[in-house]
């Protein structure tokens, strides 16, 4: 696959197939609320996602939990770094509660990276699992988490639990790791995939990366084979953005066709789903492409 003759947009100005009309409206504004009301995080407002209206105005949202501060501070995330406060007891039920009133049958739950807490949170993680589990019991839970720096015990804590999807981003190519994930370890993440996989094979695992960050066809290729070779089931791929003049730039953007393209590489590769398009992140439209496992 070669990259389209034509040049990327000037620095600062996006192409028009990322220009798009902003759905607003009584759902987008009741789901803030109801966000603000619980005392609780979403990685849509924190991280800055582009896809925000859109899923608020579906009455659907993607839950951060311990805290709005990271311990790392990757070079793409625009969730904010610095000493995180102390876990919240009551947060799993508060996360339980908003779910329900939103009508959830499908629940993203994800976190900040939490390196301070000997388990990386996994036990907060699996608390959020059973209160939700409780609250709704028959809501299918994706968990988008954490490497819990290779910790084997706590990754077990978390698939105990039993989510329905276990999820965790390699982000980019093993290549761009120091400058994009300096904190990260790229096998760390493989090795994470493939125990998940081996030890908790009902449970399918997710991985997605970022393009758009100076990365060639061919490392993505190389990336998506061995991503397969651990066991992952279900992929994403969406174009990088940058958050702000803080963060790094964008080195390119893939117009819609080159997505696809991927999409259909990866489904030959040997995934079983695989959304790729520009505006696709971790847990956008989460629900249809676990439900398209069952084709």
């Amino acid at each position: 696959m070669s990259p389209p003759a034509e040049k990327p947009p000037a620095p600062g100005r996006k192409p028009v197939w990322l220009k798009r009309r902003l759905p607003t409206g009584e759902a987008f504004h009741q789901v803030q609320a109801l966000i603000d009301s619980g005392r609780l995080h979403t990685v849509c407002q924190e991280a800055k996602c582009p896809n925000i209206w859109e899923c608020f105005s579906h009455r659907t949202a993607t839950f951060l939990i311990m805290g709005e501060r990271c311990t790392r501070n990757c070079g793409f995330c625009a969730v904010a770094a610095g000493p995180p406060g102390p876990l919240d007891p009551d947060e799993p039920a508060r996360v339980a509660a908003a779910a329900d009133r939103m009508g959830l049958g499908y629940i993203v739950v994800t976190s900040v990276t939490r390196d301070d807490l000997a388990d990386g949170g996994a036990a907060h993680f699996a608390a959020v699992i059973e209160a939700l589990r409780r609250r709704i019991p028959a809501a299918e839970i994706e968990v988008l988490i954490p490497d819990f720096q290779g910790d084997a015990a706590a990754l077990s804590t978390v698939l105990s639990a039993r989510p329905s999807v276990l999820n965790h981003n390699v982000e980019t190519v093993p290549r761009l790791y120091p400058r994009v994930r300096p904190r990260a370890d790229y096998r760390r993440s493989l090795e994470l995939l493939r125990r998940a996989a081996m030890t908790a094979p009902g449970i399918p695992v997710k991985s997605g990366l970022m393009l758009g960050l100076g990365e060639e066809p061919g490392e993505i290729r190389q990336t998506l084979r061995e991503l397969h070779r651990t066991g992952c089931r279900i992929l994403t791929l969406g174009q990088y953005l940058r958050p702000s003049p803080q963060h790094l730039p964008v080195e390119r953007y893939l117009p819609p066709e080159e997505f696809e393209e991927w999409r259909r590489e990866a489904l030959a590769i040997g995934f079983s789903e695989a959304a790729s398009g520009p505006f696709v992140r971790s847990s956008y439209h989460a629900k249809e492409s676990f439900q398209r496992l069952g084709r």
